[in-house]
Parts: structure tokens; sequence; C-alpha cells
């Protein structure tokens, strides 16, 4: 806590030796370029907020004819989704005068009512996001408007950046602090004669750049789901440059070419992403807009070890595999206890899974959703392998992980029988003196995944106790699971009716409840297969996950209700 507030107190300092505009209190004379918004739209949305109808984070909320700035917000989520106004894009995509009409009148409105003094609407996440905003449609909102609304907004843009150029440095570090300096990038670029901020901007965004996106591609947090985020705001920015004839910084175009491949590394055959470190729902649509961007179409690797991530694919198979340490304790705020999880899937269907993180209500199932027994992993004495903070800190230094593997190792190898991948973490160590090590080994066709858990006693230690072991394999929702006779295994029928069969020759293999917590539709039911044993009893589990022989059976239509299985929240 003492080194993460002097590093705060650092940032602030060096906040104040920046000039985030050429000239304090001026207003610009014009705006130079709107930056394009490739964020998907609905233009359906456009006569729901015409109609005081504002749903966001999965809050729906009526103002009638009232002001959304002036109501009392039911969500923090919520209120930043309003002051971020990123559903102008839905304005836009209507294209309708009166669209124009209400999207002027609710930016016009925001301006007249100080709304920006809100706790929400001054975070340095929301401010980043309102002014690339405005920046990328205020051709929706100057339509049509006279010259004292366009001198307003002007000085409205200019007063923001100067704000947001003031305290970005003390922004959550990770994504936003990132989003946060691309914002002054797009303010520099946008507004008239701020060639210095543009200046400022850039070398601070490289910096920044060259922080956080690893070698390979990765975010710093380990959370695949960023990747998306600062893209759809990275593409539109390296536009912006190519527009204004300006030179971008290297670290942006770099880091561009790095984060698509990696897109493709945690990609699934059915679209979506692997549930690690928070990811949640994946938007399929963005991701596709992202990847028509890609111009290198980029391989994705198979070792990245910069981000502490595995891929093995073989046949119609692919394993992803968690084989990385905690991120750092200052981005380590969605990270999850997951170290050498995995998740497995066959052509277009997920078999093996993590609960993964629901898109909104986060704080409901966060401490579920991120201990180790919600991950396709082992657990140690029903213990998670990280330690986050305690509820009396976590209003002072957010829910971080305070412990955790620190020795985490991953190496491959390829012979005969496929690809292996063999990794240990020492987050079981501490309290029982243990070290977890996986194997997996694909085979060459894609039909047969191996696995051996290991638990192994560190030298000069003793087993603390006999502490429980369980090995979890958390599957999709669509795969329906059945007992074994011999009870040393489960049948697995998939959507398409192809079968496979997790077994593990010397334990017995059970069946229990699960969630599947990054669906669309919200948490889903889902079963779980579990290997149970004891570290003394069982140092070393192997299982194998097999496809059975033969055509796959005719697709069983399940019903609506079955298919989705909602869970209440």
């Amino acid at each position: 806590m003492a080194a993460e507030g002097a590093r705060a107190g650092r940032r602030r300092l060096a906040a104040l030796t920046r000039a985030p505009l050429a000239s304090a209190g001026r207003t610009p004379e014009k705006l130079l370029i709107a930056p394009q918004d490739l964020r998907t739209t609905d233009p359906t949305r456009a006569g729901e907020i015409y109609a005081g109808t504002f749903a966001f984070a999965g809050r729906l909320v009526e103002v009638g004819g009232g002001s959304p700035f002036l109501i009392e917000p039911p969500t923090r989520e919520w209120a930043s989704a309003l002051h971020g106004f990123g559903w102008l894009r839905h304005l836009r995509a209507a294209d309708t005068a009166l669209a124009r009409a209400n999207a002027r009148s609710l930016v016009d409105e925001w301006m007249t009512t100080r709304a920006g003094r809100d706790a929400a609407a001054a975070a340095p996440a929301t401010q980043a996001r309102r002014l690339i905003s405005w920046f990328c449609h205020s051709p929706l909102i100057l339509d049509g408007a006279d010259r004292a609304f366009y001198r307003r907004f002007l000085k409205s843009l200019a007063r923001q950046a100067r704000q947001l150029g003031s305290i970005a440095s003390s922004a959550s570090d990770g994504a936003p602090r990132l989003q946060c300096e691309a914002a002054l990038a797009y303010a520099g670029l946008c507004l008239a004669g701020e060639a210095r901020l543009l200046k400022s901007a850039s070398r601070s965004l490289g910096e920044e750049i060259d922080r956080q996106i690893l070698a390979d591609g990765g975010h710093a947090s380990r959370n695949p789901a960023t990747l998306i985020d600062l893209l759809l705001d990275f593409l539109p920015l390296r536009q912006a440059f190519a527009a204004r004839n300006a030179q971008p910084p290297q670290q942006l175009l770099t880091a561009i070419d790095r984060m698509t491949p990696m897109l493709r590394f945690f990609r699934h055959g059915d679209g979506d992403f692997a549930q690690f470190n928070g990811a949640g729902p994946t938007p399929t649509d963005l991701v596709a807009t992202i990847l028509a961007y890609d111009d290198a179409r980029g391989l994705p690797v198979d070792d990245a070890p910069h981000s502490g991530y595995q891929r093995v694919a073989a046949g119609e198979a692919l394993a992803l595999i968690d084989a990385g340490a905690p991120p750092p304790f200052a981005l380590s705020s969605e990270a999850h206890a997951g170290c050498l999880s995995f998740e497995f899937s066959s052509g277009a269907e997920r078999i093996v899974v993590n609960c993964g993180a629901p898109r909104f209500g986060r704080k409901d199932w966060e401490d579920a959703a991120r201990a180790t027994a919600a991950h396709s992993t082992a657990t140690v004495g029903e213990a998670s392998s990280c330690r986050f903070a305690p509820d009396g800190l976590r209003h002072f230094i957010g829910a971080r992980i305070t412990h955790g593997p620190s020795k985490v190792e991953a190496r491959r190898a390829t012979d005969d029988r496929g690809v292996t991948v063999t990794a240990s973490h020492d987050g079981y160590v501490e309290r029982f003196g243990l070290v977890h090590e996986r194997a997996l080994t694909l085979s060459p066709d894609g039909r047969t995944l191996s696995g051996v858990d290991l638990f192994r006693a560190v030298e000069g230690r003793t087993i603390e106790g006999d502490p429980k072991v369980a090995v979890r394999f958390h599957l999709h929702p669509s795969v329906r699971a059945s007992q074994r006779q011999d009870g040393q295994g489960v049948v697995l029928q998939l959507p398409s009716g192809v079968g496979w069969t997790l077994a593990s020759p010397c334990f017995s293999v059970t069946l229990e409840e699960s969630v599947y917590l990054a669906s669309a539709h919200g948490a889903r039911r889902s079963e779980q297969a579990v290997i149970h044993a004891t570290a003394r009893g069982a140092p070393s589990i192997a299982w194998t996950l097999e496809r059975l022989p033969g055509e796959p059976a005719p697709k069983r239509r399940m019903p609506v209700a079955e298919e989705f299985d909602a869970l209440p929240l």
C-alpha cells in the first residue's frame, strides 16, 4: 500500500508539469477532424433515448420528460455509461433530423446542468470516454447548431481536455490510464492550434504503451478482453494521425501489429474468447470489426511467455492454458486465481471452460468468479492459489491480489504423442508446502487431451496435514454430461452429437453443479466434472479427455428454457 501510494504521489506531481493545452483557458477556433467510432450501433435505441429510456450496464431507467443527468443513478456503471456518451453512436446511426436534434439537446443539457461535477462524470476514464465520443460524433452534435452552441461546445471540449490532462496520471492503472492518454491525443488532433498538446500526448501515450503492452501483444493485466477495448480506440486514433498528416508514436503502430494476432490467440472456434483473468462475454461483432482492420493478418503465436499463456492446436481441437503469474499488484483488480487452468474446444464447440466474469453485476459474483475453484484447474485444501485484499482494505486499494504464485514455470515439447505443455506454480507452498505441476498433451489428430496433475512437496518441507485436492473441469452449458457406470469417468455430448469421455483410471470422477458467468444471456447453470483426492494419497492424478469414435448423432433440439437456463441474479 505504501509503495502504491508513493507511485500515485509521483504521478500527481508529474501531472503538474504537463501542458495539456497551449494556452490555459483559451478556446480553440474550430474542430479539424471527426475520428471514426468502430463500435457497433443499434438505430432502434435512438427512439428509446428520445422517449426518455436509458438502458445501460444492465439497468433500464425511465426519465420521461426529465433530465437523465439530474436523477439518482441506479449504479456507478450506469452513471459512467451515461456520462461517457458512447450511446451517441446509436443516434448517429438513426440518421434522422430528430436524432440529431436530440443529440445536440442532450449535450447542451449536460453542459448547462454542469453534470461534469458528478463524481461518476469526473472520473478520469469517464472523462476520456466522453471526450472521444464527442470528437467522434461531433458531426451529429453540430448538425444544425448555431454559432453560440458551437462556441460553447468547443469551450467545453477545451476545458475537459485541460482537466483530463491534469488528472490523467492519477487514473486507475491499466487500460483506464491508456484510454486517458489516447483521449488527449484525440484532443490534440481534433482541436485547432493544439500542436503542443499533440506532442505531449503522443509522448505520454507512447510511454504508457511501452509499459502496458507486452512484447507478445498481450496486456499487462493479463485480461484478454482488454485488448478489444484498447484496439477500438487505437485503430481510429491511427487513422486520425493519418488524416492530419501527423506522425503517430511508433509505439502505437507496433502495438496494433502485436495486439491483433493476440485476439486470434484467445479465440475459440466459435469466435468467443477464453475466460481468463476477468474476461466476460465476448462481443463477437466488435472482434470481427477489429480483425477487418488487420492488414497484416498475422497468425497467433503458440507460446506467449510475456503474457503467460500457451496455445496448443491440432486437428479441430484447441487448448488454451494459463501458465503465468498474477499481474502486478496495481493491475490485479480484476485478475483471477486461475493459474494452470485451461479451456478446451473442438471445432466451433466449447467443452471445458472457466466460469468467467459477468458483463454487469460483477460485484455480486466477484469473489466466487475469481476463486481458483471457478477455474478448470486443481485446488488444494479448498483454497485459492491467490489471496485477495480483505473487505476492510478494498475501499483503499481495491480488490487486488495481495499474495499469489511468484514462481510459475512453463515449457513446451513436441514428440510422437503430440505437443506437451508442462507448467508449475508455487501458490500453495506457503500454506501447504506443495507445488502444483500440470502436464497437458494434445495428440496430433486432436482427438485426445491427456493430463497429469502432480502435487509434490517442496524440498526441505513436509506437507502440512493431508489437504484435500480437487481437479475441476467446468463444462460449457451446451455440453450434456452423464456419469459412467464404473464411476471413473463421465460421457460428454456436444450439441452436434459428437461424444467425448473424460476419465481417470485410478480415481472416481463426479458431476457437480457449476455456473457459467460469461454468457451474453446472463449467468447460466452448468456442470463440472471433479476428481477428488488427498495430497498424501494422490501425489499424481492422471486423466484423459478423448473423443468417442463414430459419426455425430442427430442434433437434439433443446427447448428454449433448457437452452438458456438462465440463473436469477
